[in-house]
């Protein structure tokens, strides 16, 4: 297993510039996987996935808001939506139109008591309310002006701002392991005892 682990990696490595045109014909003339070997894979999955999901009530509390709050549900994707960009957001204008434009867009009342979580339910409660705090309607694209005005007089758009960011750095923590490889590996050092493995991907933005 080694070697052939080995094996593959050369290959990637040899491949690193390679012109895409003539890896993509090199897939496709690979022989497809025999019936045996697909169905071990699905068997496998089909295994790992029962496994995962009958560990959902050993999950931390923020393990259970990403559960609720899914790539299955535009709210779930909304949220990942702020997670990955809102941090990069370079000035306050900016951010408070995206968080306006994202959290206005969700149902969150179809989130409400769904989840065993008391911490996730009272999320509902907290995203149903920034919801109607910083509804986006046509003035809000219109007239920027006069919908901040709006927002400072109902709650103040720095404290949705800073609520927000600070809930985006809590979700981006959970699958952003460091800003550099060494980083990510030391703080993986924990999860890796506990038998879990990581592969890691290097944003090049």
């Amino acid at each position: 297993m080694t070697e052939s682990l080995d094996a593959l990696r050369g290959a990637i490595r040899a491949a690193t510039h390679a012109p895409e045109e003539d890896l993509l014909e090199a897939f496709v003339a690979a022989p497809a996987l025999a019936g045996e070997q697909r169905e071990a894979a699905r068997a496998a999955a089909i295994d790992l996935v029962r496994r995962c999901r009958s560990q959902r009530r050993k999950a931390g509390t923020l393990d259970a808001f990403l559960q609720e709050f899914g790539l299955s549900n535009k709210e779930g994707i909304a949220l990942m939506c702020l997670a990955e960009a809102l941090l990069r957001v370079p000035d306050e204008e900016t951010a408070d139109r995206l968080i306006a434009e994202k959290i206005q867009s969700g149902d969150w009342g179809s989130h409400r008591g769904k989840s065993a979580s008391r911490f996730v339910n009272a999320s509902v409660w907290g995203l149903m309310l920034t919801g109607r705090i910083v509804r986006l309607d046509e003035e809000a694209v219109s007239d920027t002006g006069s919908w901040m005005r709006r927002l400072v007089n109902n709650l103040g758009e720095p404290v949705v701002r800073q609520a927000v960011l600070q809930a985006m750095r809590i979700m981006g923590g959970q699958y952003v392991l460091g800003r550099t490889i060494s980083e990510a590996l030391q703080r993986g050092v924990t999860e890796n005892r506990r038998g879990t493995r990581f592969s890691f991907d290097m944003l090049g933005e």
